[in-house]
């Protein structure tokens, strides 16, 4: 597809934009509604709407108008596995706002010992010059000192961040232990941030990864087998339950398994501030990808998680998508040529992890979930952007189609079909993990920022043109609840009123 090198006069910041007639689908209601849009904010929501001279128009009847898609999860030129992701923050938001997602939370990672600061910099200056689109940033906690827990305020202070990413994988690169958990968590939760977890047990995988290669299992499959998901659900549990005593909001990221899912479920409705992530993988294919006999079609689904092979997992995952055991959708789009993956042709462990999915999230959580009948589509605007806008602080500038809020818009038609493939998308990697799967549900145009950045197929980004977006803490769609539950903790810690012990105590050489 034709991609334009600059944004055409009529798109600058400033120019005005009416979206006629569309359908106005919210996450709490829909309504038939014109949307006027200048200097890339919102300023009108109405029917038949008197706008000024020289505003361009777009014709919306017929279709819905939704907000921009919000992607939680994304690695774009994640170093990692001695190689470095092949999307990088031009082409990942590029494919993002093609398939219309206008915002990314990126995470930045800092290796074993380095400053939290240093990692956040140096993700800002790979980003800033390169996104197409907003974003903002997750941070990494992936050893645990003092001078870590002084970052992690000085992150949430000066520079937006309220959000930390907590690894109970990848043993000896990124992994922590559970003492440094719960100190990593309390010291989250006194921020009032957010912990997001990688749950699996570190520990029994590596053990895991020895036994299957032992056995002389070396291709993508022992990845699979290495990873069971009772070793994501334990993680999960134990990940509940530290973050339940200590009183923070969690959010376990790429819930891939029906057992975790169910953990997650399970302590949702016992009251607690806990969030599930599914990913498009998860949601739109099934692990059995793995076992497949080209190496190169194989390898392509590696990713931990791995994608479970049992295939009712992504109609179960689904199932609690749409009745809220499961809050949000991401991609964890960390993507890997054939010839990167190829550095584990002869040992699945050395395989680097990560699949696509930013372009076409949307598209497979509307096949998967709304044409099959399992959701509407003021649910599908939940959990592909509003949700996640109110879980990270950004809502209602993102996530919501309102007077004052960004003008990051998605006129999306329901009946429209596409078929994905690697030959047609915009990622620059050689291979789509959903290829050949024909989907309802297409984006027509994606307004990010109020500018018209993708309209009928046609790219009209600019690099550098989106901004990071900084998140303050203490946000009252978790911390509310928070502040209420500190309250019962503390009434429930009543002691007993007795008279003090007066009898003999033992002698203790």
């Amino acid at each position: 597809m034709r991609e334009w090198s600059r944004i055409s006069p009529s798109m600058e910041p400033g120019s005005r934009l009416l979206i006629r007639g569309g359908r106005v689908a919210n996450a709490d209601y829909s309504r038939t509604a014109d949307v006027y849009v200048e200097d890339g904010v919102i300023r009108n929501v109405g029917p038949s709407l008197d706008v000024p001279g020289g505003t361009r128009v777009l014709d919306a009847r017929g279709k819905l108008v939704i907000p921009g898609g919000i992607d939680p999860h994304t690695h774009m030129q994640l170093p990692f596995m001695g190689t470095r992701s092949i999307d990088d923050f031009h082409l990942g938001t590029r494919a993002a706002v093609a398939g219309g997602t206008t915002m990314v939370l990126d995470f930045a990672l800092p290796v074993r010992g380095e400053s939290l600061l240093d990692a956040y910099r140096r993700w800002r200056s790979w980003a800033d010059p390169k996104v197409c689109c907003d974003y903002s940033l997750h941070v990494g906690v992936t050893w645990w000192s003092p001078q870590v827990g002084e970052e992690m305020a000085e992150l949430t202070k000066h520079h937006g961040v309220n959000s930390f990413k907590i690894f109970m994988a990848y043993k000896d690169v990124f992994m922590l232990r559970d003492p440094e958990m719960c100190a990593a968590i309390r010291h989250c939760k006194a921020l009032g941030g957010l912990v997001l977890v990688h749950a699996e047990n570190g520990d029994m995988v590596s053990e895991g990864v020895k036994e299957v290669l032992a056995c002389g299992v070396t291709g993508p499959e022992g990845h699979t087998l290495s990873r069971p998901a009772e070793l994501e659900a334990e993680a999960t549990g134990r990940a509940v339950a530290i973050a339940s005593q200590a009183g923070c909001p969690l959010y376990v990221v790429h819930v891939m398994s029906h057992e975790a899912a169910d953990v997650v479920t399970a302590a949702r409705k016992k009251g607690q501030i806990v969030f599930g992530e599914a990913l498009a993988a998860g949601l739109g294919v099934d692990g059995t990808h793995c076992w497949h006999k080209d190496w190169r079609h194989a390898a392509a689904y590696v990713m931990s998680p791995p994608i479970r092979p049992d295939p009712s997992t992504p109609a179960h995952l689904m199932d609690l998508l749409a009745n809220d055991g499961l809050s949000v959708t991401a991609t964890d789009n960390c993507t890997f040529t054939g010839e990167q993956k190829a550095l584990g042709k002869d040992d699945f462990s050395k395989i680097p992890n990560g699949v696509n999915g930013l372009e076409d999230r949307l598209s497979v959580v509307w096949e998967k979930g709304v044409y099959s009948g399992k959701m509407d589509e003021n649910r599908f605007v939940a959990v592909t952007s509003t949700t996640a806008a109110k879980i990270f602080n950004l809502y209602p500038r993102k996530g919501h189609i309102a007077v004052g809020s960004d003008a990051d818009i998605v006129i999306w038609d329901p009946h429209m079909t596409r078929t994905i493939s690697a030959k047609t998308h915009h990622h620059a990697v050689d291979f789509n993990i959903f290829e050949g799967m024909e989907c309802h549900g297409v984006p027509l145009v994606t307004v990010a920022g109020g500018r018209v950045v993708c309209e009928n197929g046609q790219l009209f980004v600019q690099p550098g043109a989106g901004k990071y977006i900084p998140r303050t803490c203490f946000g009252d769609f978790l911390y509310q609840r928070v502040r209420q539950m500190d309250i019962v903790r503390v009434n429930q810690h009543v002691g007993v009123c007795r008279q003090p012990y007066s009898g003999p105590v033992v002698s203790v050489p």
